[in-house]
């Protein structure tokens, strides 16, 4: 984990001798290539959840280390990272060894946001899920509130239950916690009511606090709406429960 981003890399392997890949570069890569050595594994591919800096921060030092290896991204991503030799399209699957890697389409926090399910069992989800959490649509690359919820409700929670989620930022989770405990979620099933607190939102914007939930990082993210009826993520720091 980077600890300026507090993001994940992930090295993913079958087993000892085999194949492996990286999923996202965003730091630190050091002790994974390292790994990647004491396991004999052959890396084969870089999957990209998506293009933002604390994702791809060291992809330098991968391919310093694997220079012939690929990678890979959204074609709507690919363009923005300095280092992808290619594209995976939303629906395609990669056999490496003994893993099968499916690529999901999840936009919202970008366009090109792709969620990585190993062997039906491990879900490698960017800035889409996260533990108690949900992706922001206010970064560079976002696309809509609409986006993001289709993603989160009717891509991933439509995945079974037991399956792993490797969050882009900290703690893992599975898919049946988050369907259970996540505020967002639980909101958007209809188990929690949507609050109507006035706020103002990037120092004097009004609207309305229909959630204020938890982060990863420790703060919170917001879902808000605008007065023309609107919904938005946007970060909690950046919402004051005193309407101006």
């Amino acid at each position: 984990m980077a600890d300026q981003w507090l993001s994940n890399t992930y090295l993913v392997g079958d087993e000892p001798g085999g194949g492996a890949v990286l999923i996202d570069a965003g730091g630190p890569v050091a002790p994974l290539l390292d790994a990647i050595g004491e396991h004999d594994l052959t890396l084969s591919h870089v999957l990209l959840t998506h293009h933002h800096h604390d994702h791809v921060a060291e992809l330098g030092k991968v391919l310093e280390r694997f220079g012939d290896v690929e990678v890979l991204a959204h074609p709507a991503e690919g363009e923005a990272v300095i280092g992808t030799t290619g594209t995976i399209e939303p629906g395609q699957k990669l056999t490496i060894g003994g893993l099968e890697i499916e690529a999901i389409h999840t936009p919202g926090h970008t366009a090109g946001m792709l969620n990585f399910l190993v062997n039906g069992s491990d879900l490698y989800t960017g800035d889409t899920l996260f533990k108690g959490s949900v992706g922001g649509v206010r970064a560079p690359g976002s696309t809509s509130y609409g986006d993001l919820r289709a993603s989160v409700m009717d891509t991933l929670m439509a995945l079974p239950e037991e399956i792993d989620v490797h969050p882009g930022h900290t703690d893992p989770t599975t898919i049946g916690a988050e369907w259970e405990g996540n505020a967002f979620i639980r909101t958007w099933r209809g188990l929690d009511p949507e609050g109507d607190e006035p706020c103002t939102v990037f120092g004097d914007q009004e609207a309305t606090l229909v959630l204020l939930g938890a982060d990863y990082d420790g703060g919170h993210k917001a879902w808000i709406r605008w007065p023309d009826g609107r919904d938005d993520i946007v970060p909690g720091s950046q919402v004051s429960r005193s309407a101006a």
